[in-house]
């Protein structure tokens, strides 16, 4: 059984994912060329839900994703989880109905909101909607809180968490892949998984593979801390806002976010922050608004949009878990990989969405 494992990548994704593998005795190493979540973890929205998904197989993920995070929550206290439950209204009409079915339909938890009961739920809201739903399991985690969270736990199991360390290229022998070449040194493993996000492509080239991915940056406006103001995620078609621990509003730059399919930013930051501003001022007139931070990451999304899980067939001892919806999707499909990888078996779940599908030589 492989039993040597290097983790590429100390973001939400390396962080739990060694953490799942120091759980189950493994030896582990993270390694990551600059600072944990200090690319797309540290920027992140953090919504934990299944009212988004691409497709059903997706949407099976998410849903089982979402009660991962609730074991997570008890076999690591103080992760920061926040269950508020969602309103969502971010389409109106037929599609509303649509949404609403579908969900119904694959045994969602939801509830449809008239507005009274909206305004009864949320007094901030200037105008609320006709109606809304209500989903009442989905809830939201600071990822980069979640992710020291997970590293410090990983090394107290006696995992390896190596800051300021880049990855150069991967050591191959034959198609077999080794470890990796660091400007330190070899570093010799078993088994080594590429938890990169959008670096990914770069490392895997030294192997000789290609995998396509999007370009989809994000920005996440940050206001100074509030009184409690906003008591759940709020998805209206304009705008979507949350309240975290601190007090500070988390507003996405873009409508929609999760689906928004914008390949560059060509306005500038300060545009950007005023701009969402603005509409937060629409959606809660009566907040004092006062930005802190504009936050950019570019999200790491796979060709296709869906997450790549897992072993690749051609170069034995390398794998990835390259994910989007990361802050969703890692309690599950870590623990589902780290049990594959340490010969317990797959999980049907991660089926449609392994690494083979996307890849091509170079």
């Amino acid at each position: 059984m492989t039993n040597r494992f290097l983790i590429l990548g100390a973001g939400l994704i390396g962080a739990s994912l060694g953490f799942e593998l120091a759980r189950r005795k493994a030896q582990v190493t993270i390694l990551d060329a600059g600072l944990p979540a200090n690319a797309a973890s540290g920027r992140s929205f953090g919504w934990i839900n299944a009212s988004f998904f691409l497709n059903e197989d997706h949407f099976h993920l998410r849903h089982a994703a979402m009660a991962a995070h609730r074991r997570l929550e008890r076999d690591l206290p103080d992760s920061g989880h926040l269950w508020t439950g969602t309103l969502w209204w971010e389409e109106t009409g037929e599609a509303f109905d649509q949404t609403a079915a579908t969900l119904t339909r694959l045994g969602y938890d939801l509830n449809e909101l008239s507005a009274r009961e909206i305004a009864a739920r949320e007094p901030a809201l200037g105008q609320p909607p006709a109606r809304a739903l209500h989903f009442p399991a989905e809830g939201a985690v600071d990822a980069a809180h979640l992710t020291h969270h997970l590293l410090d736990a990983a090394a107290a199991l006696g995992a390896e968490v190596w800051s300021g360390c880049p990855a150069l290229r991967l050591m191959t022998d034959g198609d077999r892949v080794t470890g990796a070449a660091t400007p330190m040194g070899r570093i010799e493993a078993d088994q080594t998984i590429l938890a990169i996000g959008n670096a990914t492509p770069a490392l895997l080239a030294s192997a000789g593979l290609h995998l396509p991915m999007l370009s989809r940056p994000g920005l996440i406006l940050r206001t100074r801390p509030l009184p409690p103001l906003v008591n759940h995620i709020l998805a209206s078609p304009d705008q979507e806002v949350r309240q975290d621990a601190t007090g500070a509003l988390l507003a996405p730059a873009s409508a929609s976010h999760q689906s928004d399919k914008t390949e560059a930013v060509t306005e500038s930051p300060g545009d950007l922050a005023r701009a969402t501003l603005a509409r937060l001022s629409r959606l809660l007139p009566g907040a004092n608004l006062q930005p802190a931070a504009i936050l950019h990451a570019d999200r790491p999304v796979p060709g296709d949009g869906l997450p790549v899980v897992g072993p690749i067939t051609v170069r034995p001892g390398l794998a990835l878990a390259v994910l989007h919806s990361g802050v969703t999707l890692a309690p599950l499909v870590t623990a589902s990989l780290a049990d594959e990888l340490t010969g317990q078996g797959a999980h049907a779940l991660l089926a449609p969405f392994r690494s083979d599908r996307l890849l091509s030589p170079l």
